[in-house]
């Protein structure tokens, strides 16, 4: 959709080149200029929801909590058997 901004924006350009009108040209210019600025901001709004994370993948901060007294626990029973800790994958 931000892609026809910027075909808008290109053809606001070109009527505002074309014209002999001062009032209909800085009526295109200021259009073409504002639909750019609208095709610009699309394009970086699709970029950066691309890249970001997902919220349902992130782990709270009470599972994170249980995960490190697991990891704890499991270090203090290979400690007691005297046994190297054994790395997770």
């Amino acid at each position: 959709m931000h892609w026809l901004m910027l075909v808008l924006g290109i053809g606001a350009l070109a009527v505002a080149m074309k014209t002999t009108s001062v009032a209909l040209m800085v009526f295109c210019l200021i259009a073409a200029l504002v639909l750019i600025l609208m095709w610009v901001l699309g394009l970086y709004s699709q970029r950066a929801g691309a890249r970001s994370r997902d919220e349902s993948a992130m782990i709270d901060p009470v599972e994170l909590r249980r995960l490190r007294e697991q990891a704890e626990a499991r270090k203090v029973a290979a400690a007691s058997q005297g046994e190297p800790p054994q790395s997770q994958p």
